[in-house]
C-alpha cells in the first residue's frame, strides 16, 4: 500500500511557522525541479532567484534569502503532499528530496549504544545468530555506559587500552572515542530518496535495518544553517562481515532518504534544538508487525559542530556544501520472527521516522533493484537548467 503524505504526517508541529526549504518538481513546457519555501498561504517556486538549493543555501543569509525572495506560487502544501510517491502525477508538481548538488555525507559510530552494536556485529561476522550470545561477552568487558567518555580524552585513552588487553579492541571502538569520527560518504550527488519513496534493501542481506538521524544543512564555508531527517538504510550482515564492504552495506539505489524539508535556523530553531532532538522511528510490517523506537540526540557522543568541523576543513572541501548525517542511537535487537533471528526488513515495511520540530519522513521498504532507479543525475541535471534558462540567473 503505498503511503499517503498529509500536512499532518509530514509538517512540524508548528507547521510552517518555521522556515521550510526543499525541492519540487515543476511541470512546464519544461518541467525539472525547483528549490521551494514553504508559506501559510503555500508553496513557492524560488528558481526564478536561485537556480538550485545548494545556491540558496550559499547565500550570505539563507535565511533572509528564503524570506525576502518572493517566488511564483506552485501548490497549496496539501496538494503537492498528496501528489507526491511513486505513483505521482507528472502533470503536477510533487515533493523532491531537499538537496541537490550537496554532497551528501554521515558520520558513524556516534552514540555509545550503537558503537556496541557496531562491535558486536563485528565480533558476529555479520550472523545475526550469533549476535546475541557475543552481545552478552561484549556488554560483560565494556559494559553499556559509554556516554559520559570524551572521544580522544585521556579517559578514553585508558579504556583503549583497557580494551587491548581484554582482546576487545575493534575499529568501531577506535572512531567511538578515539579522536577522529568516522565520517563517510552515504551516496551519491543527487542520488537520495525523498518522502513518499520507496528505500532500497539489497536483496543479499538478510539482517538489515533503518538508522533514523538528524540531517545538517551545512554549506561551502562550513556555516551550518539548518536539519532535516534522514533514514541511513543499513545492512548489517554485510558491514558485520568487514568494515570495507561499507560502500555495499550503505550505497545501493534507493539506500539514501532525506527529508521532508530543511528547516533553517531562526528565532524559534537554532543548533541547540538540534542536540535536544528526539527522532522517532515507528515500522509497521504488511504482516502486522510494529516496532517503534528512539533515537535521542542528547545521548550522541561528538558534538554536531564538531561532525561538521570534522567534515570540512583546510583538509577538505565541499564547494557546494553538504548534507551530514549525524548518527543514531537506534540499533533494533529484539526479534521479530523467532528467538535469536533479531530485526530485520521485510518487503512492504512501512517507515516513518518523525521529530516533532523536523517533520515526517516516510518511506515503503522495497529491494534496491525494484525501487524505482536513479537516473537523473548532474549532468541531467545541469542540462535541465540550461534549458529552462536558469542558469544564466
Amino acid at each position: 500500500m503505498s503511503l499517503l503524505l498529509t500536512p499532518e504526517n509530514t509538517l512540524p508541529v508548528d507547521g510552517v511557522a518555521g522556515t521550510l526549504i526543499g525541492r519540487a518538481w515543476v511541470p512546464g513546457r519544461i518541467a525539472g525541479p525547483s528549490p521551494i519555501v514553504l508559506r501559510s498561504d503555500g508553496v513557492f517556486d524560488l528558481s526564478e532567484h536561485f537556480a538550485t538549493l545548494s545556491d540558496l543555501l550559499e547565500t550570505p543569509s539563507p535565511l533572509a534569502s528564503a524570506r525576502q525572495a518572493p517566488g511564483t506560487f506552485l501548490a497549496s502544501v496539501e496538494d503537492l503532499l498528496a501528489n507526491t510517491g511513486p505513483h505521482a502525477d507528472p502533470a503536477k508538481p510533487f515533493l523532491l528530496p531537499p538537496l541537490d548538488l550537496q554532497v551528501i555525507k554521515a558520520a558513524g559510530v556516534t552514540f555509545a549504544a550503537s558503537m556496541i552494536e557496531r562491535v558486536i556485529e563485528e565480533q558476529a561476522g555479520g550472523d545475526a545468530a550469533r549476535a546475541e550470545a557475543v552481545r552478552a561477552t561484549v556488554h560483560g568487558v565494556i559494559g553499556d555506559n559509554l556516554r559520559s567518555i570524551v572521544p580522544g580524552s585521556e579517559q578514553a585513552m585508558r579504556l583503549k587500552a583497557y580494551l587491548i588487553e581484554q582482546g576487545m579492541w575493534s575499529q568501531y571502538l577506535e572512531v567511538g572515542i578515539g579522536p577522529d569520527a568516522e565520517i563517510f560518504t552515504k551516496a551519491p550527488v543527487l542520488a537520495a530518496v525523498g518522502s513518499g519513496s520507496q528505500i532500497g534493501i539489497h536483496p543479499a542481506s538478510q539482517w538489515n535495518n533503518p538508522e533514523p538521524e538528524v540531517v545538517l544543512a551545512v554549506d561551502s564555508r562550513g556555516r551550518i544553517h539548518g536539519a532535516t531527517l534522514g533514514n541511513d538504510v543499513n545492512l548489517r550482515d554485510i558491514e558485520g562481515r568487514s568494515a570495507l564492504l561499507l560502500s555495499k552495506a550503505k550505497d545501493n539505489n534507493a539506500s539514501c532518504a532525506i527529508g521532508p524539508f530543511i528547516r533553517l535556523f531562526d528565532e524559534q530553531f537554532s543548533l541547540d534544538d538540534v542536540r535536544a532532538c528526539e527522532v522517532d522511528l515507528q515500522v509497521h510490517g504488511e504482516d502486522g508487525y510494529r516496532l517503534h523506537g528512539c533515537s535521542s540526540m542528547s545521548q550522541i557522543s561528538r558534538d554536531p559542530q564538531d561532525l561538521a568541523s570534522q567534515t570540512l576543513n583546510a583538509n577538505h572541501q565541499y564547494p557546494d556544501g553538504f548534507l551530514l548525517f549525524l548518527g543514531t542511537l537506534f540499533a533494533p535487537t529484539e526479534d521479530r520472527d523467532h528467538a535469536g533471528s533479531g530485526f530485520t526488513h521485510k518487503l512492504g515495511d512501512r517507515v516513518s521516522i518523525s521529530s516533532p520540530l523536523l517533520g515526517g519522513l516516510h518511506n515503503q521498504v522495497n529491494h534496491s533493484c525494484n525501487a524505482a532507479p536513479w537516473t537523473f543525475g548532474v549532468g541531467a541535471l545541469l542540462r535541465n537548467l540550461a534549458a529552462r534558462g536558469l542558469l544564466d540567473r
